[in-house]
């Protein structure tokens, strides 16, 4: 017995109907507003982090936080709750673009490897987290998650559980690399309207895109490596977060230039998160 209808000669089945009505809404100016109001929302949790790091390494205050601590940031400026609730609708929209790019496989660009397949799932999820945790600030909750530390804990009590922490921590170092592979070769222009931009606009994008990817494959590593040493020591405690990443260049030698030096890489990054908004092929 078979399923599904025929139209103009193909077998049209629930997934291909599913499919196909994806393909039709990231067509639609919705999807495309929301995608774009993403990468703004990206922009604003990462040029945070960058500010308060570069304003502690260079002595002027700040302090060492992560995507959480961005977002209550935001909620205790003046009109915070009309700011966060307009970040939190744009980190939802950058992970429905994250999954749609999961789920179809391509984009305006071109065909998706599987691995950027399943690199954008997962920042879809990421970021749906983090859209959930403005979401509960916004609701009077203290947009608390699981740390690094006691996430880590408890995956190391199942069984293979150090396999699990290993892998999760060479997957971040991977991750880590690809950033860094991407920003030296400036493959992530392949992504942009480079027919759009002048010459010195696509000068200060590859720019900041460059400096930008190496800051972020910096702090991935490092996240990868403490997770590689949780595990081979059995010890949840060497485990860090995006925070921690931070804190461990601090307590480096010249740790104040190196903190300001990856600071600076951040902000860099969410300056060309916000290029992104403007040119990015959605």
């Amino acid at each position: 017995m078979t399923t599904g209808r025929f139209v103009s000669g193909r077998r049209q089945t629930p997934v291909s109907d599913a499919r196909a009505a994806g393909e039709g809404f990231v067509h639609t100016k919705t999807f495309e507003i929301l995608s774009r109001a993403g990468f703004v929302a990206r922009a604003l949790v990462w040029g945070i982090i960058g500010l308060l790091a570069f304003k502690l390494a260079v002595g002027w205050g700040g302090t060492i936080t992560n995507q959480q601590g961005a977002l209550h940031t935001v909620a205790k400026q003046p009109g915070g709750h009309f700011l966060l609730t307009l970040v939190a609708i744009g980190l939802g929209g950058y992970a429905l673009w994250r999954f749609a790019r999961a789920a179809l496989g391509h984009g305006p660009e071109g065909a998706d490897s599987g691995f950027e397949r399943l690199a954008a799932a997962a920042s879809g999820v990421g970021y749906a987290i983090l859209c959930a945790l403005a979401v509960d600030i916004l609701l009077g909750g203290d947009g608390s998650s699981t740390t690094p530390k006691s996430a880590t804990a408890g995956v190391l009590g199942w069984p293979a559980g150090t396999w699990i922490v290993g892998i999760a921590g060479a997957l971040m170092i991977g991750a880590g690399c690809y950033y860094a592979y991407r920003g030296i070769t400036q493959r992530f222009l392949r992504d942009s309207k480079v027919e759009e931009m002048g010459p010195r606009i696509r000068a200060w994008i590859t720019l900041i895109g460059t400096i930008g990817l190496a800051a972020r494959a910096v702090v991935f590593v490092l996240v990868g490596v403490f997770l590689i040493k949780a595990a081979v020591d059995y010890n949840p405690q060497k485990a860090v977060g995006l925070d921690g990443a931070l804190a461990k260049l601090v307590d480096a030698n010249y740790g104040p230039w190196l903190l300001g030096l990856v600071a600076a890489g951040l902000i860099s990054f969410a300056l060309y998160s916000l290029s992104d908004a403007r040119y990015r092929r959605i």
